[in-house]
Order: structure tokens, then C-alpha cells, then sequence
């Protein structure tokens, strides 16, 4: 007679894979830890964020829009703070804006299995013991906010566009009276980039291809949308090069106009 094998349940940690499997949890925590610690304290700075000397014009995707700010900066409203906030409570212009960003990441499809696995261990990684017995399933307060992603894609879109204007307006440099003349400096293709790198991730989620035509019974009835599917598709499969791509250079991207505006590193113009 063959034998047979019982599977049991695995304790926390317990395995039978011989590789080395907590590499990648282990990565992506340092990673999401990283930049959670970085946008948090430059998010709280608010100040910083705008970079104007030599005629540029770079702005922080961390700030952008701007509906806020101080001197002579692009802000959208002629005040440092709106009105219904309480002049105890410490404010930033990054407070307002960061929740679309922030909440497009935080219920995306692939970092949800990413950070489920970094920080909840549920589970570390394929084959690998639970901490828990039960099966939480995300139908249930507060694992049911999940299902707000298909809703954070359209602010998070429109972020986007509104990077894609900020690169535009920092290939143009401004005068001492006033004219102003296009140019590349290395602030340029710094936002530049920063807006592609976030489209690519953005336009290629699950969302964005539903919205396309996922719903569409027959696509081959539909050419023109039939190839906007497939360029999406071809996005959404790289979506999780383009997720991490895109989290390391908008804050790259916050890094440079900060230490730009400071006078740490000096922008050089191309032409």
C-alpha cells in the first residue's frame, strides 16, 4: 500500500523550502519602511519643496499641486494655510494631497500581496507557516478598505496629469523680467521622468484596464479600444517593475528639488 502523507498546520516560520525564501519579504519591509519613514518626515518639513533659482521652476511631487504655500511660490490660493485648519495643529500643503498617492499604493493589487508578506507575514512567503490559523479574507472591517482601490485610481490619475504639467513647466526658465524660455536642466528630466515612471504604474492597473475595455465582451468589436487594452495590458505586466521604478523616483525626485532649493546640489542646465 502507498503511503501517504498528512499535511498538518505549519507553525509561524516552519517549512520544507530549502531556498531563500525570506530575502524577499525581507527586502520589500526595508523598502516600504524606507520610503514610508522619508515621504512621513518630508511630508511634516513644509518647507523645501519649491526650487527657483536660475530660472527653474522645480516643484516637490510631494506638494504638487500646490493649493498652499509661501512667497513667491506656484500655490493655487493666496495663503500659507486654509482656513479651517486650527492654527495649533501643525500644517503642511503635503497633508492635503498625499491621501490619492498614498491610497492608490496602499490598496494596490500587487502591494497588497507585498506587504502582506513583509509586514503582516500572511503568509512570509508560499509554503511558509502563518502566525495565524484563520483566514482573515479582506470581506471584513478593516481588510474591506481594499476593495476602495478601483476609487483611488482617479484621483491618482489625475496626479499624474498634474505631475506630466509640472515637468513641462520646469523645462521652462524664467528671466530676472519676467520672459521666459525653454530649456533642459537636470531638474527637468528628473520631474520628467517622475511623471513617466508614475503613469506607466498608474495606467497599468487591473483599474485602468477594467476601464479600458476589461468589461467589454468582445474587444475585437471595439479596434480602437481594443488597442488601448492591449497597451495597458502590455503596461499591467510589468506592473510590479513599474510600482517599485516609480516609488523610488518620486522620492528621488523630492530628494533632488529639496536639496536643490537648500543650495546642497546645484542644478545644471543642459542647454
Amino acid at each position: 500500500m502507498a503511503s501517504m502523507r498528512v499535511l498538518t498546520q505549519r507553525s509561524f516560520g516552519e517549512t520544507s523550502r530549502r531556498d531563500t525564501w525570506w530575502v524577499q519579504p525581507m527586502v520589500v519591509f526595508l523598502g516600504l519602511s524606507a520610503f514610508i519613514g522619508y515621504t512621513t518626515w518630508a511630508a511634516f518639513q513644509g518647507v523645501n519643496y519649491f526650487h527657483d533659482e536660475g530660472g527653474a521652476h522645480y516643484l516637490s511631487p510631494f506638494y504638487s499641486p500646490l493649493l498652499f504655500g509661501q512667497g513667491n511660490e506656484p500655490r493655487w490660493f493666496a495663503s500659507d494655510r486654509p482656513s479651517f485648519w486650527p492654527e495649533w495643529l501643525i500644517f503642511s500643503p503635503a497633508f492635503l494631497i498625499l491621501i490619492g498617492p498614498a491610497g492608490m499604493r496602499f490598496t494596490c493589487y500587487y502591494y497588497r500581496g507585498a506587504y502582506y508578506k513583509a509586514f503582516w507575514a500572511d503568509p512570509p512567503s508560499c509554503a511558509v507557516g502563518e502566525p495565524r490559523k484563520s483566514y482573515w479574507g479582506e470581506n471584513r472591517l478593516p481588510l474591506i478598505f481594499q476593495n476602495a482601490h478601483r476609487y483611488f485610481f482617479y484621483p491618482a490619475a489625475i496626479f499624474v496629469l498634474i505631475l506630466t504639467y509640472d515637468a513641462y513647466c520646469a523645462m521652462w526658465f524664467h528671466s530676472p523680467d519676467g520672459d521666459a524660455q525653454f530649456g533642459m536642466g537636470v531638474g527637468s528630466i528628473v520631474l520628467a521622468l517622475n511623471a513617466l515612471f508614475l503613469g506607466g504604474y498608474t495606467f497599468g492597473c487591473h483599474c485602468s484596464r477594467h476601464l479600458i475595455g476589461g468589461y467589454l465582451d468582445c474587444l475585437s468589436k471595439a479596434p480602437v479600444r481594443k488597442k488601448c487594452y492591449d497597451c495597458v495590458s502590455s503596461l499591467n505586466n510589468r506592473h510590479m517593475q513599474w510600482a517599485w521604478v516609480s516609488l523610488v523616483w518620486v522620492a528621488f525626485t523630492d530628494v533632488y528639488v529639496r536639496l536643490c532649493s537648500m543650495g546642497v546640489w546645484t542644478d545644471w542646465r543642459i542647454f
